[in-house]
Order: C-alpha cells, then structure tokens, then sequence
C-alpha cells in the first residue's frame, strides 16, 4: 500500500523540530534542546511570584526554603542560586549531605540548614563548608572541639520532637538539652524546630508543647535563635503557626499538596515546573491491532499513536497510563498501553497533524496540565510527580 505524504512525515524519526524552528514555526524556547532527551524546565519568575505569596501568607516571617530531595525535582542548585537574591529568604535546608555540598559548591551563601542525620565525624567537614547541622543528642562535646579547631563558632538547629516520633529530641527532655548546647564555648543555636503531624486536632497540643518549652527556655534567658515549625501544609492549616519563621517547601514550586488547599483561596500559587519531551514516533493502528506491554492497549477502530521518549525512569510514573494526559500541539492526547522505563504512548485519535520533534508536554503551568491536574487524572501523589523527576535530566529555567 502506497502511503500517503503526512505517514511519511509522521513515521520518520528525525529531527523534524530542528527544520521546523529553523523556518519560524516554533519558539525559541521549543527549538532547544534539540535532541529527543526528556527535559526539566523551571519557571523563574513563578518561583519569585511563590516566594512573595508565601511572605504573605507568613506575614513577612522570614521563609527557611526546603530544597531537599533535589528541589523537588527542580534541581537543588538551580533552585538555591535562583531564590538566593530574595530578602524574603533568610537560607536553606536540605536533608542529604550530598545537597549541601552541591549548594556550596554552587557558590551559594546564605545560611545553609542540613536536616538529615550527621554522623560526629562529619561535623569539622561541614562546619567548614558553612552548613549547619540539625541536631538533637547530646553531642555537646564534640561541636565545642570543631569550633575549637577552627576559632569560630558552630551553627546549629535543635529539633525537638513534639509528637510525630521521628527525629528529634523528646519535648518533654529537650529543655535541659538545649541548655547545655547554649551554656557551651563556640556553639550557637540559630534555631529550633519541631514538625506538625498534619493531624488538624493533634497538632494544636504540639504547638501548645513547643510554645511552652521555648517559652520556658526564653524566660530562663537561654538563646534559642528562631523559632520554626510551619511547612507548606501549615500555611493552610495553621496560619497562627509562622512564629519566628517558616519552612515550606513545596508551595515555593507553586504546588497544592492537597486539592482542597487549591480552592481555599489563601495562597495564589503557580506551578514553576514542566516535564517535557519531544515525539519521537508516529504511527497509524488498524483496528483490532495492540500497542504496549501484555497488549494494555487495543484499537477499536483505526487511530493515531505517538511514541514520547520519556517513562518511570525519569520520573514519569506508570500510573500515568491510568487516567494522564500529553498535550501537544495545545492539545491534550490520552496515556495509553503502558508506560515502560523510557517510553509513553500517547493515543492521538483518527486524525493528527503531529509529527515526530513536536514537543509533548507531561505537565507544567497551564491550566489542566498543572501538576496536580495529572495527580488528581491518574491517581499519582503530587509529590512524587516531582521528588522523582531524574536527576539526569536536564534542567532550564525559562
């Protein structure tokens, strides 16, 4: 059978996009990269916009941004160097060692809050690097030897555990720790923290216990630093909550966590992240044909594929095949068959105008391609639409 020019066009796995952008087609922004690689891209002036609406809705605390687990999937040096030059942001916090040094050594100054465990070894490192640990045993001793050895004081948070029986020195213990740490040479506490179960009702008598302990530890003329508790979920649920300052994460990429907070009317957020590919193939289905894994997929009449280079190894969940959508080409195609480690295919209907270098967009800020519109089709978490996203992805900021 004789094909017709459009099944030529649309089969050939070429670099289509590049001839396209060089005739005036496409943005510029759409020309690059060029390749077939899935890529990151963040969106600079929503993460400035986020960063407002949360001062805000902190009442101008300052803002302790959680960059952990890579920046949400945005990049953790991206997203540091980004938000670095706002006053609203007094630092960082992160939770792997690896993040710190990456922030570090991405010529980022501002103080750097390492949340994750840290074993006594690591302390002298650290310190010369300028992160500060999060700690909550008594380990006294040995920050008063780094500082020692270095001449200048040791920074640190104490965590304290109010409830949610993770990390973190027992509310009803942490007192006497905390007192120590301050009474000794060379260590400042710049901080102290605790974290809300997000159990509405439980959470009001851990605000009430860490109240009353910092209180305590004031009137007893202990230095404590600031005094933080408030992540994201916070905001929206206990706005009384921001005390000394805020620890949000997620609405600084202009996320809801939860759908019921996206209608609540209290932060105006705007998704600063986009997942995005380009077709890599496009193909005509008979009728009674399959496509994908155990056949997931079967044609019932005669329809368009496109083959997206992009899958669960890059972030992009299987689950996306129960309910996602792509747009392309300002339209939104279907998740169909299955999605493998490298490989999504997308059902385009009896007829298309898409051809192999168009670019398919997984989610970004658009409305019904946001973020939480795919988590809310397909059933995914929100965050692991992001917290996944490879880290051999390339990231851009638009």
């Amino acid at each position: 059978m004789r094909l017709t020019r459009r099944e030529l066009i649309a089969s050939a796995a070429t670099a289509v996009a590049v001839h396209r952008a060089a005739a005036g087609q496409v943005s510029p922004a759409e020309s690059t990269p060029p390749g077939f690689d899935p890529w990151v891209e963040v969106h600079a002036a929503h993460l400035r916009h986020n960063v407002g609406e949360v001062a805000r809705a902190a009442s101008g605390q300052p803002i302790l941004a959680v960059i952990k687990n890579n920046g949400y999937g945005l990049g953790v040096t991206t997203v540091a160097r980004e938000l670095e030059p706002s006053a609203a942001i007094a630092g960082f916090a992160v939770v792997k060692r690896h993040e710190a040094e990456a922030v570090r050594d991405g010529g980022v100054k501002k103080p750097l809050l390492l949340m994750g465990p840290v074993a006594v070894a690591e302390l002298a490192d650290l310190h010369r690097r300028d992160v500060m640990p999060m700690v909550y045993t008594p380990i006294g001793t040995e920050l008063e030897r780094v500082a020692a050895a270095s001449g200048r004081a040791v920074h640190v948070h104490v965590c304290v555990d109010t409830g949610i029986g993770r990390v973190g020195v027992p509310h009803d213990r942490a007192e006497s720790l905390i007192a120590d740490l301050a009474g000794r040479r060379g260590i400042a506490i710049d901080g102290v923290m605790m974290t809300f179960t997000e159990d509405l009702e439980f959470d009001r008598e851990q605000l009430r216990r860490f109240a009353a302990l910092t209180g305590r530890l004031r009137a007893a003329g202990v230095t404590i630093g600031r005094r933080h508790a408030a992540s994201t979920y916070t905001l929206f649920q206990h706005p009384d909550a921001t005390l000394d300052m805020v620890r949000p994460g997620m609405a600084l990429w202009g996320i809801y966590p939860e759908p019921a907070f996206r209608t609540q009317g209290r932060l105006d957020l705007r998704p600063a992240v986009a997942l995005r590919a380009r077709v890599a193939y496009v193909k005509k289905l008979a009728a009674g044909t399959s496509a994908g894994y155990s056949r997931a997929f079967m044609a019932t009449e005669d329809t368009w594929l496109a083959t997206v280079p992009v899958g669960h190894a890059d972030g992009w969940p299987r689950i996306a095949a129960k309910g996602a959508s792509v747009r392309i080409r300002g339209r939104r195609h279907p998740v169909v068959a299955s999605v493998s480690a490298s490989h999504t295919i997308v059902n385009l209907g009896r007829d298309t105008d898409v051809v192999a270098g168009d670019i398919a967009t997984c989610f970004d800020w658009e409305t019904g391609s946001r973020p939480e519109d795919v988590a809310v089709a397909c059933g995914a978490s929100v965050y692991d639409l992001t917290m996944h996203l490879g880290g051999h992805l390339q990231r851009r900021l638009v």
